[in-house]
């Protein structure tokens, strides 16, 4: 069998295997090509790619010779139509709000996985890629907001009088949101965080923040430890809460999103307009509507003197190590759809193959987004 590497488009940096992931998938018995330039951006020529045992070809041989072909971003629609019918595709496809892309491959017949629909389950956790992005996003977006910020991070006594440590405000407490405590306590900031679960209030603590907890909140054991949508009664405490915190605050680091829907608006435009100038927040929510009602995906605005920063794709700003994660959590998972002897064996009674196969044959297979379709 044979595996495409593709080169991500602009302003992408990560790529989906390092020259060393290349050495760990050869060792499956496949044959790797990899796309002229596809990690040069994350530092990795191809003279390192021919050297860990790829052939480095252009990018429509790449398309037209392999078997599966792997990614981070999707093919466009115009590549696609290059796709034969039975070819794989294996990238984080967002299945669930990109219904044109799914109708696409699904009419060209191609078999198609997406890595951000890994069940989280313990067993699939070392596949999780987002997770595995969350962290960096997490880590970064407060090394920017630090970056940003006219004050410092911690405390400090100096002869010139002493300074006040930073108030940080952490919307979300999951993998990024947690990043985010743990990054933001190391630089020396007071840090609170807001989450509708309960569950993560012990997670929260453990890392130095102090929990704001509203409550009334509603859990699904069912949403796989990811958020769910509230009633109308709770949405208002909660707004309450979080402004009453948020116009205290020096940096907002917002984490919160609902899969296949629009991010909660957790600081509205008169919260923002509550806050002290010179006030940072970052939205890693940016590009699915924004947990800032005032944010611009992809842009840096000032409101009432207060910085918004729209930036959903952190890990771009890491290529390196983000790319070794990507491409580690995507190892994993191969191992399952790939035999001893290097060939494709798609076993559809593996709950994480079934859970992460979007098409194939023709039909739409996942229950999730057939939903969404429908």
């Amino acid at each position: 069998m044979i595996i495409g590497i593709l080169k991500e488009p602009q302003p992408e940096t990560r790529v989906a295997q390092l020259a060393e992931g290349v050495s760990d998938l050869i060792k499956l018995k496949v044959k790797v090509v990899v796309e002229q330039g596809a990690g040069e951006h994350s530092f990795v020529s191809d003279a390192d790619y021919l050297a860990a045992g790829a052939e480095v070809k252009s990018r429509h041989a790449v398309l037209s010779e392999a078997d599966l072909i792997i990614g981070i971003n999707p093919p466009s629609q115009e590549e696609l139509a290059a796709f034969k019918p039975g070819q794989v595709l294996l990238c984080m496809m967002s299945p669930l709000g990109n219904t044109s892309l799914i109708n696409a491959v699904n009419e060209k017949g191609i078999t198609t996985f997406s890595m951000d629909f890994i069940p989280r389950t313990t067993r699939a956790q070392a596949m999780d890629v987002l997770s595995s992005m969350a962290s960096v996003a997490g880590y970064k977006a407060v090394l920017r907001a630090a970056y940003e910020l006219p004050h410092f991070f911690p405390m400090y006594i100096t002869a010139a009088g002493s300074i006040k440590p930073s108030k940080t405000l952490i919307l979300g407490a999951g993998v990024a949101g947690l990043q985010a405590i743990a990054t933001s306590r190391r630089l020396g900031a007071v840090v609170e965080a807001f989450d509708v679960r309960a569950a993560v209030k012990e997670e929260v603590q453990s890392l130095g923040a102090k929990f704001v907890e509203v409550a009334g909140a509603t859990e699904d054991k069912a949403a796989g430890g990811y958020a769910v949508e509230q009633t109308e009664e709770y949405k208002k405490k909660q707004a309450q809460a979080i402004h009453d915190h948020a116009v205290k605050s020096d940096v907002i680091i917002c984490t919160a999103q609902i899969p296949g829907r629009k991010a909660p608006v957790l600081i509205t435009r008169e919260t923002v307009e509550g806050m002290k100038p010179g006030s940072v927040i970052i939205d890693l929510a940016a590009s699915t509507g924004g947990n800032c009602e005032v944010t611009v995906n992809d842009q840096t605005i000032f409101h009432n003197g207060v910085k918004v920063i729209g930036e959903s794709n952190f890990p771009a700003t890491m290529s390196v190590d983000a790319s070794k994660m990507y491409g580690k959590n995507m190892i994993n998972f191969l191992k399952l759809i790939i035999d001893k002897e290097g060939a494709m064996q798609l076993n559809f009674e593996d709950e994480i193959v079934k859970g992460t196969c979007i098409t194939h044959s023709g039909q739409v297979v996942n229950e999730r987004v057939k939903s969404s379709l429908n």
